[in-house]
């Protein structure tokens, strides 16, 4: 099964959000607005205390997302989603999975690499 383009934008929009609790120290430090030991100390607490927080968010925007993406599909009634209960579920599975593996690949891969090019972490 395919994906659609679509949904796979969603799932990594949510797999952004997920990994605000690294991306947002390099931000502040790419932007001037903070220091590189701020930025450390900020992506040390907000990982560290609050990763499952953005893990929730983000989850919880891909499902929103999804909720959106299948209204504006015309799915609408319980009857249409019985209709099409397989189609949905392998959706649904895909972009649970995609999700996990672009949030992945991002954070413990392009901003931990974007990180040490900064020398936030060492």
């Amino acid at each position: 099964m395919k994906l659609d383009k679509s949904i796979l934008k969603l799932t990594g929009i949510s797999a952004v959000i997920a990994s605000l609790c690294c991306l947002s120290p390099l931000i502040l430090v790419a932007l001037g607005i903070s220091s590189v030991s701020f930025a450390a100390s900020l992506s040390n607490t907000l990982y560290f205390s609050y990763k499952w927080y953005f893990r929730f968010a983000g989850f919880l925007f891909l499902g929103i997302f999804l909720f959106f993406h299948y209204r504006k599909k015309g799915i609408c009634t319980i009857d249409q989603v019985k209709a099409k209960r397989n189609k949905i579920i392998n959706e649904v599975l895909l972009a649970i999975i995609a999700f996990i593996v672009i949030y992945i690949f991002f954070l413990y891969v392009v901003v931990e690499y974007i990180g040490k090019l900064y020398g936030i972490w060492g």
